[in-house]
């Protein structure tokens, strides 16, 4: 996925301390494709949410299967996310946030 109803995804992203499967910062989006691994971490992924939420993004979850079995109805949901979620402005203040000095497009770290 690059693009999408113009706007533009990158994948393998890092925003801080996590690498995000894909985002579109324009629409601050963040798409993670879950494998099975991720039912045992469900509180892990809860925290990363909350995080990058935090910065203004919107995280929306797939499983594998759902990305292999359904790509059309996973693709609409996507679409209607990038349509209905315009880009915050101005971006929520990250005053008294532990990380608040990272920058939001750098970073290293893992998934």
């Amino acid at each position: 996925m690059k693009q999408m109803e113009g706007l533009k995804f990158r994948r393998q992203q890092p925003i801080d301390n996590y690498i995000v499967d894909f985002v579109c910062f324009k629409n601050r989006i963040i798409i993670e494709v879950d494998g099975g691994q991720h039912a045992a971490e469900n509180n892990k992924d809860r925290e990363r949410d909350t995080y990058l939420h935090g910065y203004g993004f919107k995280v929306l979850r797939f499983w594998n299967n759902d990305v292999l079995q359904n790509i059309k109805g996973v693709l609409e949901v996507i679409r209607d996310a990038c349509l209905n979620h315009p880009p915050l402005n101005p971006l929520p203040s990250r005053e008294g946030h532990e990380r608040g000095k990272s920058s939001v497009k750098g970073g290293a770290g893992a998934k």
